[in-house]
């Protein structure tokens, strides 16, 4: 009685600080505690209705798998499901996200958060290249706002480009871009101690991963999961790598700092965005003046975060040989307990690229009208269904989905579990 009484308890109060009325004062506020609290509401209802303690009750959605080929189960063992949008570089261009963003299902005909889909995932460079900065970030906060008031989450990348404006490198930057800054001196403000570099300290990460289902924690829960955590004993079972790694450019097999997945990442891009933010005064941006470098006191593993085989920048799973790539991506995701690794970066133009068999999935298809490519966004379907009898049916479906031709199919893959621990 005493397990279901505490998650009760851990129900109650996870639900109430993350209402749309917010936590109360003592509890504080930010995505952070938000993520943390929908793990354990996660983690409390599992307490509550599953009979080995481990599933949680989402949206009924349909069975992939013919019906006829498995006698799924008509007992109180919950199915679970969860849906994920990924979108890659949007760069400037708001017209192009918002129909993409609507064709996907992630936003209504108002390009409001439509509650059709759980996560949303955006892969970093939404600056450069284009005019729409502005619109476009305060339009991610407020899809994070709607979202989190629906129990829905809004994950977002730091690319590149985005460090590459804190930096003071904006090669890239367009003098029409620059003109909708009021005043125009202000965008130097904005990028490396006002409201942009505040959005990106406190809302988005440099790498993430987004457990597929609740049982191994709130997205961002690091693999391998640090001893004591309510989330170690899932994330060393069964489901233990069923999860997706999202960054701007890749995980290369070479970076030393990819465990644990993503923190080890996630802590040197926080650290490096606050030496940039602690610059004084702020170095004029390049061009005209000279290119200013990273910041006095950098270390050597933040300078690395930033080279090229560092998540910002790595292009070898796009560019390397298949076979080549294929040979190396297990060991990747294996280190960050993950299935599929999800990138932008390296504009594939005509469609979405997967590849060794879905494992790698590169989904900067050149969406701004800088670019012209296809519109684009990855779905990523996913279910856990209780067969009759005992054990488990899980399905992964990929899709990429397009505003202007038919969809594609990517990958499924289905696995028949006994138990989940």
């Amino acid at each position: 009685m005493a397990l279901p009484l505490l998650a009760l308890s851990l129900a109650y109060y996870a639900q109430s600080s993350s209402s749309r009325l917010g936590p109360a004062p003592h509890l504080g506020t930010g995505l952070q505690l938000s993520l943390a609290l929908s793990g354990l509401i996660g983690y409390a209802q599992a307490a509550l209705q599953a009979p080995f303690g481990f599933n949680t009750v989402e949206q009924p959605a349909q069975v992939v798998i013919d019906a006829d080929e498995h006698d799924y189960a008509r007992e109180p063992r919950p199915r679970f499901s969860r849906k994920i949008i990924a979108v890659g570089d949007i760069h400037g261009d708001i017209g192009n996200a918002e129909r993409i963003l609507q064709m996907a299902g992630v936003v209504d005909e108002n390009n409001d958060w439509s509650g059709k889909v759980d996560v949303f995932v955006q892969t970093g460079d939404i600056i450069d290249r284009g005019d729409d900065t502005i619109e476009l970030f305060n339009w991610m906060e407020d899809l994070r706002e709607q979202a989190l008031a629906v129990n829905g989450i809004v994950l977002s990348i730091l690319g590149n480009h985005e460090y590459m404006n804190a930096i003071g490198d904006w090669r890239y930057v367009l003098e029409s871009e620059k003109k909708t800054f009021e005043p125009r001196e202000s965008r130097l403000e904005a990028v490396t101690t006002g409201w942009l570099a505040d959005a990106w300290a406190e809302n988005y990460t440099t790498a993430a991963r987004l457990p597929l289902h609740g049982l191994l924690g709130p997205p961002n829960t690091d693999y391998p999961a640090p001893d004591g955590s309510v989330f170690a004993r899932a994330n060393a079972g069964p489901l233990s790598h069923a999860a997706f790694s999202f960054v701007h450019g890749g995980l290369a097999p070479t970076y030393p700092n990819l465990q644990p997945f993503p923190s080890a990442i996630n802590n040197l891009g926080s650290s490096l965005l606050h030496r940039l933010r602690e610059r004084k005064p702020q170095p004029r941006p390049h061009p005209p003046s000279s290119y200013p470098g990273l910041p006095a006191g950098t270390t050597r593993e933040e300078a690395r975060l930033y080279g090229g085989d560092g998540p910002l920048w790595y292009r070898g799973w796009a560019d390397e040989d298949e076979k080549k790539v294929c040979r190396m991506v297990d060991e990747v995701l294996e280190k960050t307990g993950t299935r599929r690794m999800v990138m932008g970066h390296t504009p594939q133009f005509d469609s979405i690229a997967a590849r060794c068999d879905g494992k790698v999935l590169i989904i900067d298809t050149g969406i701004s009208h800088a670019y012209g490519g296809a519109l684009s966004a990855l779905s990523i379907e996913y279910t856990l269904e209780p067969v009759k009898g005992g054990g488990w049916k899980e399905q992964e479906i990929v899709k990429a989905l397009y505003a202007d031709h038919d969809d594609e199919l990517l990958a499924v893959s289905t696995r028949d579990l006994e138990n989940l621990w």
